[in-house]
């Protein structure tokens, strides 16, 4: 019998060791669990160095919220490991790293618009809390057939949601499109967090120079910050400046006008 690997990732012991024990009663399916979101990396890495990969995760939805003083379900050894996750964004860093795994988000509330930002990180569902075993178990099975599972109430929120979030992408990216070569290359920059100094020296261009882009820039996008301009960047799917690349910024390729990453 193929066996299913799964890993519950929630930072409140008693429902982390409940959960753990209902599944780990099914016949194919092991299961481990891990209090925190570096916990549950380390736990991806150990299985994946010993060829006994995870197959689904299953991610608290308030991962790093804990609030009550309970302590966390499995313990990390250094003070660094227990610091707050964010559960969407380790979904997101999963799904980066090891795509294969499959993640499903535990809400204790439907809420559209995380899970929203939940299939966007990669999810391949979101389920209630009080669920019943069997459901839980129907999706965990039903994600690894590349389904995507949510609850039919938050269809049409989820839906609205994600039709919103492409719109102002592509709001975001006909702005960016209308930057210079060297306007974006300014840009991503300052997606990497450089200073003007730096974008100076990086791009061999005067500070009064880089100024002066770094202007144009918030100008064009229509917005009065740098963490404005960052932030719309990245909705248009803006990466930061490779440091290994020239100082040229020779990792930035027209194509058609358009910025290819």
């Amino acid at each position: 019998m193929a066996r299913i690997r799964v890993l519950v990732v929630d930072d409140h012991r008693i429902f982390a060791e409940s959960l753990a024990a209902a599944l780990a009663a099914e016949p194919d399916v092991d299961v481990s669990a891990a209090g925190s979101g570096p916990a549950a990396l380390r736990a991806l890495e150990r299985a994946a160095a010993e060829g006994r990969g995870y197959d689904v995760l299953l991610v608290d939805a308030e991962l790093g919220a804990l609030t009550s003083g309970e302590p966390p379900a499995v313990p990390a050894p250094r003070q660094e490991e227990t610091a707050a996750v964010d559960g969407i964004a380790l979904v997101a860093g999963v799904r980066a790293a090891r795509p294969a795994v499959r993640s499903v988000v535990l809400a204790e509330k439907d809420d559209p618009r995380a899970a929203a930002r939940a299939l966007q990180a990669g999810a391949s569902g979101w389920v209630a809390k009080d669920c019943s075993l069997q459901r839980l178990l129907s999706v965990i099975r039903g994600v690894l057939r590349d389904e995507t599972h949510l609850p039919p109430a938050l269809l049409t929120g989820v839906l609205r949601e994600l039709t919103a979030a492409r719109k102002h992408r592509t709001d975001s990216e006909r702005l960016v499109e209308s930057l210079t070569p060297r306007e974006r290359e300014v840009l991503r920059c300052m997606v990497a967090g450089l200073g003007r100094k730096a974008v100076a020296e990086r791009l061999f261009l005067s500070p009064h120079t880089v100024r002066t882009h770094m202007q144009n820039v918030l100008g064009k996008l229509g917005v009065h910050s740098t963490l404005a301009a960052v932030a719309l960047a990245r909705r248009a799917g803006v990466g930061p400046a490779d440091a290994g690349t020239g100082p040229l910024g020779r990792d930035i390729v027209e194509r058609g006008g358009q910025l290819a990453q």
